[in-house]
């Protein structure tokens, strides 16, 4: 399990549960210093706890959940009353309900596999639980460099949805995201080539 679990392993492993369609895993945060986020001073006097229940990627075809138990640190400096939660970069990031490698995965298969078909492809393919608004991931995904597409193929994503919508721009040679537009707008599109000379022909992606 230690083997299978290794993407966790900066988080202390406290028991790991079958429910059959699912595995559950009861983890927390270690012990030690953690860096205030604010002032930058060490700190490991704890204020309190919260609990944070994320996905994993899938084991065996079936859905992991971690549930972490981690530390509400209080700031050193002087003067300073504040509390800040200890962060786990590169396995938990602030604010996401996902584990970083699961974010990964999905947004290999969204770059992979034209944007948004892609990321649902991945929660049906890799037994992640994913949002309806994991699009919102697409911006976040490093561009490649260096290339100017030949051939390339656009959809729309909904980072907001109902609310807001977006263009993704396939290179469709290497079939790679080439670009992320702010909206779907005719003219949006249209002004992209003119700003990256090179392209020679547009399609749907």
């Amino acid at each position: 399990m230690q083997t299978v679990l290794w993407g966790l392993s900066p988080l202390v492993i406290e028991d790991v549960v079958d429910e059959g369609e699912r595995i559950v895993v009861q983890a927390r945060t270690p012990q030690g210093t953690v860096v205030c986020p604010v002032c930058g001073a060490s700190s490991g006097r704890v204020h309190g706890y919260h609990s944070r229940t994320v996905a994993d990627v899938p084991v065996d075809g079936r859905r992991v959940v971690v549930r972490v138990w981690a530390r509400h640190l209080a700031c050193p400096t002087r003067g300073r009353r504040q509390t800040f939660r200890g962060q786990m970069p590169g396995v938990l990031e602030r604010y996401q309900r996902r584990t970083a490698r699961l974010t990964q995965a999905s947004q290999g298969c969204g770059q992979g596999v034209s944007g948004p078909g892609g990321i649902t492809f991945a929660g049906g393919t890799r037994g992640g639980p994913l949002s309806p608004h994991s699009p919102r991931a697409l911006p976040r995904i490093p561009l490649p460099t260096g290339r100017t597409p030949r051939v390339i193929g656009v959809d729309d994503f909904a980072p907001r949805r109902r609310h807001r919508y977006a263009t993704v721009v396939i290179d469709a040679e290497p079939h790679e995201r080439a670009d992320a537009l702010p909206d779907r707008t005719v003219d949006t599109l249209e002004a992209r080539p003119r700003e990256h000379p090179g392209v020679e022909a547009a399609g749907p992606a």
